[in-house]
């Protein structure tokens, strides 16, 4: 009974060197060692034996494992023969063996993406990855979701050249592949708002000046027929090679720019070709006087697309005001782009018109989420009729007055104190620039689009304490100085010496939204800064 009981004991270490030895010979069979093979046992020495009947259940470390597993996977890829390309010379660099993406034959769909810089006002730029086909409409609506801005459609991308001191907006519709292709190395993307963008079918009479220019009938030809009629006035022109600027007739048709050689002739052969449409694009010139010594500040320019940049190349060309360069640059654009113009000035539209349809009217997260409710017994109550809402509206405002003026007179300095509130409610604004130049505001306003309404409020320069409304009107920039009045130890703001009075520079603005007033024309359209 004892001796039946020994034989069935296992000895453990006879089990750990059994174990070894297996792994030792399935590690030298899968390294390519030959293993001479063992004679088969009998069934009945295999029964009888209780070492091979423990190494078929006994189970294998786990790390061995994997590196058996890893070793073969090695001995399998390094049995593959390597696949030279057969056509190195169509590869960059040519002694790349893989097959560039520029390879590839130009029917087929690219996937490939490309990174693009887009810089903010302040300098900062963000590194966006897009595709080889997305627009530069796309490219801005991705910024706006990004950088968490209002899209109101206003946005534009603007292709900026600061060594030339040029810049322009790129149209909805073009790659910005393409057009960052064709750009110099010390040019960059802006993201900037450009409210004059389609301004000219909102209101053609912003661009005609003259019978002899755009006009609305022009604009009722161009939707029609998709026909322009010629433009055509006097410009300054620099001389190619030359600082001198000389005074020109000019023609804009179809088929390009041409200035006339004596007077205001039209004979073909008193017209001198200076630019195609189709292979140019046109600029604004930031710094005409001093970097291009231009007679006014009405520069534009006409840049060829396959050019290297240089002066030479550059077609210089300036306005009487800032009118007569809106017009001839609109035009430009017409010319060039066609109907397409009017189809990117319509896709938003027709988009707000369809969501409009299956939404119900825009209003504030706020304003959807607070109801009139009643405290007064002890149980509150949600108010459902609208006059006594109403009245009790008023009757929280008078009592909210009476009690800031008891504060001010208690005099307290706590931070919600009213006249520390309403000094600095309008900082976090959008609308509000702090304390910057006359200069630097004009330079704002001329940036996002000269249009009616278009305004900032910044800190005034001569009183610390008062600020200044700066408006666009008619394509010209003024100034309202908004002065602070005291009235029962409050101060209130005013922009028409204290007839009409304000807590806040946020009431003053509200107001003037929705009443001209005093100012030539409503607050229309917020001078905007966003940092990507």
């Amino acid at each position: 009974m004892n001796k039946q009981k020994n034989n069935d004991d296992v000895d453990l270490e006879a089990l750990v060197n059994d174990m070894n030895s297996s792994l030792e010979s399935l590690y030298s069979t899968c390294s390519g060692h030959h293993v001479s093979p063992e004679p088969p046992s009998s069934s009945s020495s295999s029964a009888d034996s209780p070492q091979t009947s423990l190494r078929r259940s006994q189970p294998m470390h786990i790390l061995a494992v994997r590196r058996l597993q890893e070793e073969e996977q090695q001995l399998r890829t390094s049995s593959l023969p390597a696949i030279p390309n057969p056509f190195p010379e169509l590869c960059s660099p040519a002694s790349s063996p893989v097959l560039s993406p520029g390879s590839l034959p130009p029917g087929e769909p690219s996937t490939d993406k490309y990174i693009v810089k887009i810089f903010s006002e302040d300098g900062m730029g963000k590194v966006v990855e897009i595709p080889a086909d997305m627009t530069a409409r796309d490219l801005c609506q991705l910024l706006v979701y990004k950088s968490h801005c209002v899209d109101d459609n206003s946005w534009a991308l603007v292709e900026h050249h600061p060594l030339l001191g040029l810049e322009r907006c790129l149209e909805d519709h073009e790659l910005v592949v393409q057009v960052q292709a064709s750009m110099n190395s010390d040019s960059r993307f802006l993201f900037r708002k450009n409210y004059a963008k389609y301004e000219f079918f909102r209101n053609p009479l912003v661009i005609s000046f003259c019978a002899d220019h755009l006009s609305y009938c022009f604009f009722q030809n161009f939707l029609a027929t998709s026909s322009c009629p010629e433009v055509q006035g006097y410009l300054y022109v620099k001389e190619v090679g030359r600082k001198s600027w000389k005074k020109v007739y000019m023609f804009l048709r179809r088929s390009g720019l041409y200035c006339s050689t004596k007077g205001t002739s039209k004979e073909p052969r008193h017209l001198q070709l200076l630019a195609d449409l189709e292979d140019s694009n046109i600029f604004s010139v930031i710094t005409g006087k001093k970097q291009h010594g231009a007679p006014t500040d009405y520069g534009f320019c006409i840049k060829p697309n396959k050019g290297r940049g240089e002066l030479k190349e550059l077609r210089m060309l300036c306005a009487e005001d800032e009118q007569g360069r809106t017009c001839w640059m609109t035009a430009f654009r017409l010319f060039k782009y066609g109907i397409v113009l009017y189809q990117n000035y319509k896709i938003p539209l027709q988009r707000k018109t369809l969501l409009s349809h299956f939404s119900a009217p825009v209003r504030s997260v706020s304003e959807n989420s607070l109801v009139a409710m009643d405290f007064s017994g002890r149980i509150g109550r949600v108010i459902d009729n609208p006059v006594e809402a109403q009245s009790a509206a008023m009757e929280e405002g008078h009592a909210w007055r009476k009690r800031s003026q008891r504060m001010n007179i208690l005099g307290s300095h706590s931070p919600l104190h009213h006249s520390s509130l309403s000094s600095v409610i309008h900082i976090a604004q959008l609308w509000f620039h702090g304390r910057i130049t006359r200069e630097e505001s004009h330079r704002i306003i001329h940036q996002q689009g000269q249009v009616d309404g278009l305004f900032l409020l910044r800190v005034s320069q001569s009183n610390p304490k008062a600020f200044v409304l700066t408006l666009c009107h008619h394509q010209k920039i003024k100034h309202f100085q908004i002065l602070p009045c005291e009235e029962d130890g409050q101060i209130f703001f005013s922009l028409d010496d204290g007839a009409t009075k304000f807590t806040d520079l946020i009431q003053l603005v509200e107001f003037y939204q929705l009443n001209r007033g005093v100012l030539p024309c409503k607050l229309r359209h917020p001078c905007t800064v966003v940092a990507l």
